[in-house]
């Protein structure tokens, strides 16, 4: 398909168009109609001079790399001394490529500032060590703002630029505890401790020992968002799992240049709104179908490659850690979910080979017993909203049998489901509410726990949960197909369902001295009550 730009904009783009294209060829249509924007009004020219690295003149939606630290910086002398009024905000953790023995800090500010740079030591009255972060300005042009949430026009319209910052620590100790701050010029909590105390955070230990981790997916920004975060804190984890969308910065979430509603200020609600637990924990975050923004980059990932620190250096969206006795998958589903076409084989199944080898690889490690894998679209959910999808049902539902993966966590469904162990598709035997399975025997527990905070779904059939338990028989649903349908099928594996805010906190017992290592997984609704137990072991 070819594109007049010159007599297109953002809000005339036909959608039956955007369908046909790839998430790459939109970016590069997009990056076409910003750059004879600014080619003609000159709107990006001074502030692409100001930031080394970015592309002058073009206005596309951008992420460039300030100067590294120390060399002068990007302001005046003046403007520098203004340093102490840029109070950063935002701080997530996230684990380096050795989870034992490295972390990653992001974290934003509301203005450029100079020399960014994380303390770090072993107390909180320590703090002497002081190491380079990397600053990068995220610009979007104003195009891409499809629709203001307040219904008026913009006035004046600038783009918008958001400043990320990232540092990554190494060398650090396994299973200790660190304190650290953020700073600038002229903002350094270490020398002002009137501006704040220092966070701190725990390395994974080196061996096995016992320690709970939670997860959820489709978060938002609201009150209650706000309340599971608090949620998390509760149970107390070593770090926390987000299976996908997070701050819904892109509200319709097909991967559209032309999604309506798409305003990325969101994404700096976000981060503030975590920030009281996500400066103390890892926050191991995969990508959703609302995480696609085709304004950045030819993937539609430019944009979340600055928000979060990635562990490898490629900066794939799939990554894998190990914590104690676990081992952990973080997936891309775009890549195989039938559902949202925009990003359906954009590896070209590198990341399907790559879950290959890891999986192997953690199969064949003795230190290694459970395997949990965690991404968005849902292989087993009953919730007429998204279902199941037969993409990721068919590319990974084998191997996640072949290498024995004990436990599956997505979201994508705004609700609690929990399937009996199943194989090729199948339920082995009933797992109700308290009951113990075996991995080897019985096959992998499925668990959708997509109701972080965002609108609420609902099912067919009457929720089924700890305390109000009502078991049925059947459950017809339907499956996302590769024709872009739905196909209707009829499962006995639907458990347990709830409708509510909830997460799951994970409690691992390594075993030793006669004790079988376990999981013993919990649905913990958003007041703290349980809804769901079931036990899996390994053998």
């Amino acid at each position: 398909m070819t594109c007049n730009v010159h007599d297109m904009d953002i809000q005339r783009m036909p959608h039956e168009a955007v369908e046909r294209l790839s998430m790459a060829e939109q970016h590069e249509w997009f990056r076409s109609v910003t750059s004879r924007r600014a080619l003609i009004r000159g709107g990006l020219a001074g502030a692409g001079a100001l930031v080394a690295g970015a592309s002058v003149g073009t206005g596309s939606a951008s992420a460039a790399p300030a100067p590294a630290p120390n060399t002068g910086g990007l302001l005046g002398k003046a403007e520098r001394r203004a340093g102490a009024s840029v109070i950063p905000f935002g701080r997530h953790l996230a684990y380096g490529p050795d989870p034992r023995t490295s972390m990653s800090v992001t974290w934003q500010v509301p203005a450029l500032v100079d020399r960014p740079f994380v303390r770090i030591g072993c107390s909180p009255t320590d703090l002497g060590q002081r190491i380079p972060a990397r600053l990068s300005v995220l610009r979007t042009p104003y195009e891409s703002f499809t629709g203001p949430r307040n219904g008026l026009p913009p006035v004046h319209p600038t783009d918008l630029e958001q400043y990320y910052l990232t540092a990554r620590i190494d060398h650090l100790t396994p299973g200790r505890t660190y304190f650290y701050t953020v700073g600038h010029d002229g903002y350094d909590p270490a020398a002002h401790p009137e501006l704040g105390g220092p966070a701190s955070f725990r390395t994974a230990p080196a061996g096995r020992e016992k320690y709970t981790f939670t997860a959820f997916g489709d978060q938002d920004v609201n009150v209650d968002s706000l309340a599971m975060t608090a949620a998390i804190r509760r149970q107390a984890p070593a770090f926390h799992l987000i299976a996908g969308d997070l701050s819904y910065a892109n509200g319709n979430g097909v991967g559209h240049v032309t999604d309506w509603g798409f305003d990325p200020r969101a994404w700096d609600t976000y981060f503030q709104l975590n920030d009281f637990v996500s400066a103390s924990l890892p926050w191991q975050a995969v990508v959703g179908n609302h995480e696609l923004e085709p304004w950045y980059s030819g993937d539609g990932y430019g944009g979340y490659r600055e928000r979060f620190a990635l562990p490898d250096a490629e900066q794939t969206t799939y990554y894998s850690f190990t914590h104690g006795n676990v081992a952990f998958l973080a997936l891309d589903a775009n890549d195989v979910a039938y559902e949202q076409a925009a990003s359906l084989g954009y590896t070209a199944g590198a990341q399907t080979r790559w879950l290959t080898r890891r999986l192997a690889a953690f199969r064949a490690d003795e230190n290694i017993d459970f395997v949990v894998a965690y991404f968005h679209h849902c292989g087993y959910c009953t919730a007429p909203a998204h279902s199941s999808d037969d993409g990721v049902r068919g590319t990974w539902g084998p191997l996640f049998d072949q290498y024995a993966v004990d436990l599956v966590i997505n979201g994508h469904n705004h609700l609690y489901e929990r399937t009996d162990p199943l194989k090729a598709g199948r339920a082995t035997a009933k797992a109700p509410i308290g009951s113990t399975v075996t991995t080897t025997t019985h096959g992998t527990t499925y668990i959708v726990a997509g109701c972080a905070g965002d609108s609420h779904y609902n099912f067919d059939v009457p929720d089924s949960y700890q305390g109000a338990v009502h078991d049925v028989d059947s459950v017809t649903s339907t499956t996302h197909n590769p024709a872009g349908g739905k196909t209707a099928e009829t499962v006995e594996w639907s458990r347990v369902r709830y409708t509510g805010y909830a997460l799951l906190a994970v409690d691992v017992d390594p075993g030793g001295h006669g004790r079988t290592p376990e999981l013993v997984v919990r649905g913990v609704n958003q007041f703290g009550a349980e809804i769901d137990r079931v036990t899996i072991r390994r053998t």
